[in-house]
């Protein structure tokens, strides 16, 4: 069973935090690292990482975003924030770990933690660093208190009864395409 899903863009000593991090949480995970953004990955592993963690996670450079999410056994997803991959998520009832970077994913962060409370962001310390025990609290926090569950099913639901009211998202495409075609 998968736990964590993972889709960030890291500088290296929060890439050494994090392994750690996802070392100590003791989860299942994947964790999608694409391969034009994050150059010899390997050689950023502490010893030893990859036989550490090998039978419960599975890093990847690509996997299908929407199926994973639509996943019955995945519990979060800690991704940069992208209003793309969120609505991914929202769509599935997914609680969030957040680790925004730049843009609007700061606004995107205050709405799933402050707004919506279908996820939780992570403490920076003074380097902007973000510990390995500061992770492991996070997803430990997030994956034991319902209501961020609770919650990411509500605002499902009420995307999906939107979208079957309205249709206006799809509408405005089809109509759109049928533009481009004139």
């Amino acid at each position: 069973m998968l736990h964590l899903v993972l889709q960030l863009f890291l500088t290296k000593p929060n890439l050494k935090n994090w392994l750690l991090g996802l070392e100590l949480c003791n989860r299942p995970f994947l964790w999608v690292v694409r391969s034009d953004i994050t150059e010899n990955l390997k050689d950023a592993y502490p010893d030893g990482f990859e036989e550490r963690v090998g039978s419960r996670g599975l890093m990847t450079s690509w996997s299908p975003q929407k199926n994973v999410l639509a996943h019955p056994s995945i519990a979060c997803f800690l991704f940069h924030c992208g209003w793309n991959s969120a609505l991914d998520a929202l769509s599935n009832g997914i609680p969030l770990l957040c680790w925004p970077t730049f843009a609007d994913q700061f606004q995107n962060e205050n709405y799933i933690c402050n707004v919506w409370k279908i996820g939780l962001r992570f403490n920076r310390d003074h380097g902007k660093i973000i510990t390995r025990q500061e992770i492991n609290n996070k997803v430990e926090e997030l994956l034991s208190n319902e209501m961020y569950k609770a919650n990411a099913l509500v605002l499902k639901e009420k995307l999906i009864n939107t979208i079957k009211e309205t249709g206006r998202s799809y509408n405005n495409l089809k109509g759109f395409v049928e533009w481009v075609k004139e």
